[in-house]
């Protein structure tokens, strides 16, 4: 085990520990014939792909998707919104993590302007029923927002640049990423504001250092996940690091501003 909640006394141990413990929640959701839906947004370099590569690292790749759609085709924009996400949704005894989702058209739709304003508000007014109807049908929703402060992101986004390893993450969208700052953040606050409710509630994950976020949404997933024999004897998510959104803390400085 770690030292902290954090992970930073031996975060391959500790990441190891956690990876098992995934191992055997999905031969419980696969037991226990679960639907799982977790989706992933946050800043542009925020980690969300490291994030989900640990969380699927060891998982069966039967019941394990990751889905992570790229711009839509005209067929997709002259259909329901959410048709294209619909056809993702997990089955039967399996997992499906959406790196990006729906919520592209609060935020990156909603900033760069690719939707109109009466899309956008189409999309809030349906939301929270969509999702409804989602869980009502058996699929568990959990919804993770990843945030950074502003010096972090511009770090990252310039090591993107310079490491060869990483260039197919660099896109134009990525270029106004800080310049726009405040307008994401004021996309994020009211996509909060909008679409957080009691039955699918946002978690926000202080993602500044990324191994302490990526153990600690590994550890609040296997917490959160419904699953009558699901292992509860671990530590629990630090609720500093992972929390469910409240108003306050947008002007508390908790979630970066």
């Amino acid at each position: 085990m770690t030292k902290s909640k954090g992970g930073n006394g031996n975060y391959k141990d500790e990441l190891r520990h956690l990876q098992i413990r995934l191992v055997t929640l999905q031969r419980h959701l696969i037991e226990h014939d679960l639907q799982i839906l977790v989706l992933f947004e946050g800043r542009d370099a925020a980690g969300k792909d490291g994030t989900i590569k640990r969380i699927t690292e060891h998982l069966s790749p039967r019941e394990t998707r990751v889905v992570a759609l790229g711009k839509p085709s005209d067929r997709d924009k002259s259909s329901w919104y959410f048709q294209r996400y619909v056809a993702q949704l997990p089955s039967r005894q399996e997992m499906v993590l959406f790196n990006r989702s729906w919520y592209n058209r609060a935020g990156v739709e909603r900033v760069m302007g690719f939707c109109t304003d009466q899309e956008y508000r189409e999309f809030m007014d349906s939301v929270v029923p969509f999702e409804t109807m989602l869980v009502r049908s058996g699929i568990q929703i959990i919804k993770y927002y990843l945030d950074i402060d502003k010096q972090e992101q511009k770090k990252r986004m310039k090591a993107r640049k310079v490491d060869p390893l990483k260039q197919w993450k660099v896109s134009p969208v990525d270029e106004v990423a800080i310049s726009q700052w405040d307008e994401y953040s004021q996309a994020r606050n009211e996509m909060f504001a909008k679409s957080h409710s009691e039955l699918v509630p946002w978690y926000v994950v202080q993602a500044d250092d990324k191994k302490v976020a990526r153990l600690n949404v590994i550890r609040h997933l296997l917490n959160v996940v419904e699953c009558p024999e699901r292992d509860q004897r671990g530590d629990l998510a630090d609720p500093d690091i992972v929390f469910p959104y409240d108003g306050a803390h947008l002007l508390s400085g908790k979630i970066a501003p």
